[in-house]
């Protein structure tokens, strides 16, 4: 079968693939939440939603897959995981390569979190087309998204990167129009796919 633009759309979008996909998003957002385990241990319970960033946006992502396995759609948790999984992938990928220059060195355990933060926003900005939410649907990311920056800047809830704790306030300064940046996209996507063949 000839490699073309359609096949692989057709690929992306089959039950059975995206199947695998919710199954690998499940399990790293279950690795997630046990990796971000030791900071909930010292959270007070009315911040443990907004600590663990990324795999909260990998979940809202396995409740897209969920609905569009079953040939429905969920317009709220596919901007959700938008924004937030392209923010919090390229977020943590910019925090690791910061470690890196900081300390000459993140490990194995670092560079797979490169990696995988990485194909978080990629698989985000890949299904563009197949979303379906509208703007009023960003006007609520757009609130979450931004509270979440409050809660983890203003009441310290940050995913802790204990050598990078000098920065704190330049982080969350970029933290702020890293967020902007995925609202904007989220609301140019929709302007893009109004111009899309029907």
């Amino acid at each position: 079968m000839q490699l073309t633009r359609a096949n692989i759309w057709y690929l992306l979008t089959h039950r059975s693939f995206l199947i695998v996909l919710l199954i690998v998003n499940f399990l790293g957002t279950l690795y997630g939440y046990y990796w971000y385990g030791w900071q909930l241990a010292i959270t007070e319970p009315i911040f443990y939603i907004f600590v663990p960033d990324s795999p909260t946006a990998s979940l809202f992502f396995c409740f897209v897959l969920v609905a569009w396995i079953l040939g429905k759609s969920w317009p709220l948790m596919e901007v959700l995981a938008l924004v937030t999984l392209v923010k919090y992938g390229l977020w943590a990928d910019v925090m690791n390569i910061l470690t890196l220059i900081e300390t000459g060195s993140i490990g194995w355990q670092g560079w797979m979190l490169v990696g995988s933060h990485f194909a978080m926003a990629a698989q985000a900005v890949i299904y563009l087309s197949k979303y379906t939410f509208k703007l009023w649907h960003v006007g609520v990311a757009a609130v979450w998204t931004l509270h979440n920056d409050v809660i983890d800047y203003v009441f310290g809830q940050m995913p802790m990167y204990r050598v990078l704790a000098d920065y704190t306030n330049y982080i969350g300064y970029f933290t702020f129009w890293l967020s902007i940046i995925c609202i904007s996209l989220a609301i140019f996507s929709i302007k893009w796919r109004n111009h899309l063949p029907k």
